[in-house]
């Protein structure tokens, strides 16, 4: 079956389906978090991002009831919320609310976090070319851990720290050559790519010897993270046993016992009714507990303190983008006609269907659907890949003006968008219990102008 002869399943409160457990359909028209999106489109206009807050609540929640249970025997464990999927002071909020620390890459994502008011103590920082003013923050920050992607970094954080008189707590990111995810940018552990110290290379034991030596560092422990967008456990599990076989052999060459180890995130979700269901959170900590465990026992060192990193399992699902109707029209091929949708956002506020080739689905919001026909929907972009769905059966009575709603998109569509075509970035809104809320202002076309300096504003006289 192609996805072009599917229509969008209808939102039935599953937490294994597509749209938020709150989503329903009322009169025909589909409400989320209690709000219908006629509401959401005359509040807030399109392109809209909507974020259902109980839902990026519960699915914090189950990861870390999750890991709780399965480590509590062992040393325990923590999740940091991958904020790279999508991050603001109200996201940061929640998460930490429901016990999550905050994983950062970046200056602003460090500064997010800390705006939110989440301690330096549950946040991380990651990144393969941190600055200077990076470093400096995270460590004025007192954060968790600085996860060194280079031996060139691990010099450079040495001596900063070196500088404020002060001891930095550092994991070494570490490349297991564990392929595991869809596309190849996805894929972060293989030997060819940017991130991280290669063990079969030996960069990573080189790392560990400068870290051990170094008095302004602390080498807290272990990070790995293999891809993105994995539905399946076992890139996991041979990714897991890699980094705890080099712990183990820090333990004997060494005499040190790392006291923690990082498995990182990557854990996926369903984005069409052809997606396998990914395993549930109290899977993959079950499985992650399991190794530990077994290795504990097999090399007689304690367990170490676990972290995982869930960004996309977490907001991905409580996203859903609204777009308005445009143009249509129909384009007869060899293996039937299909007909084009135009919406009035496109590649700006959804780039990975065209960067990744990535699938959504969507449906007709506004009213209830009528019987399906093969469609495209497109941007308004001028780029023929400006694709926001590849395939879809969609109502055949569509018409300039309906509202379609994209599900699974609350991870990287904010976070990835731009201004190409000079199309002001959508705002986000949280719904929750019937009421709706900005979380971060949409952009105007004043906003994006205001940037230009040669840019002088049109006065009231012309």
């Amino acid at each position: 079956m192609k996805l072009d002869t599917i229509s969008a399943p209808e939102p039935d409160g599953s937490p294994d389906g597509l749209w938020p457990s709150s989503a329903r359909r009322v009169g025909g028209e589909l409400t989320i978090g209690g709000v219908a999106v006629s509401e959401l489109v005359r509040q807030f206009g399109t392109p809209l991002y909507v974020v259902d807050e109980g839902e990026l609540r519960a699915r914090a929640r189950a990861w870390k009831t999750a890991v709780d249970e399965a480590f509590a025997e062992l040393c325990g464990a923590d999740v940091y919320y991958a904020g790279k999927a999508f991050l603001c002071v109200a996201v940061a909020k929640a998460v930490a609310h429901e016990g999550l620390a905050v994983d950062t890459c970046s200056e602003g994502e460090l500064r997010t976090a800390l705006a939110a008011g989440v301690p330096g103590s549950r946040i991380g920082l990651h990144g393969n070319n941190k600055s200077r003013e990076e470093i400096e923050l995270a460590l004025d920050a007192e954060i968790a851990r600085l996860v060194v992607d280079s031996l060139a970094e691990l010099s450079l954080v040495d001596s900063i720290a070196r500088e404020k008189g002060v001891v930095a707590p550092i994991m070494l990111r570490v490349t297991t050559g564990v392929h595991a995810g869809g596309h190849e940018f996805i894929a972060t552990a293989v030997e060819d790519q940017k991130f991280g110290l290669s063990i079969s290379g030996g960069a990573a034991w080189r790392a560990i010897e400068e870290a051990v030596k170094a008095p302004n560092l602390r080498l807290v422990g272990l990070h790995s993270h293999i891809g993105s967008q994995i539905l399946a456990i076992d890139g996991f599990k041979k990714a897991a046993s890699a980094v705890l076989d080099l712990r183990a052999r820090v333990s004997r060459e060494l005499g040190i016992d790392l006291r923690e180890v990082d498995f990182g995130g990557g854990y996926g979700v369903r984005y069409t009714s052809l997606d396998s269901s990914p395993p549930h959170p109290g899977e993959f900590a079950r499985t992650l507990a399991s190794i530990v465990a077994s290795d504990s026992a097999q090399t007689g060192i304690e367990p170490p303190r676990v972290s995982i990193e869930p960004g996309r399992s977490i907001v991905g699902p409580a996203g859903v983008t609204l777009y308005t109707v445009g143009t249509m029209k129909t384009v007869d091929l060899d293996d039937g006609p299909r007909r084009y949708v135009s919406v009035d956002g496109g590649m700006s506020d959804n780039i990975r269907p065209a960067l990744y080739d990535a699938d959504y689905t969507a449906t007709l919001a506004s009213r209830e659907p009528a019987a399906g026909v093969r469609s495209r929907i497109v941007g308004k972009h001028c780029e023929s890949g400006d694709i926001v769905v590849r395939d879809v059966s969609l109502s055949e009575d569509l018409e300039a003006g309906d509202i379609l709603a994209v599900p699974v998109t609350g991870a990287y569509g904010r976070s990835m968008a731009s201004n190409y075509n000079h199309l002001p970035r959508p705002g986000v809104v949280a719904v929750h219990q019937g009421a709706a809320r900005w979380i971060v202002r949409g952009e105007s076309v004043q906003d994006v102008l205001a940037q230009d300096t040669e840019y002088a504003p049109e006065t009231s006289s012309r």
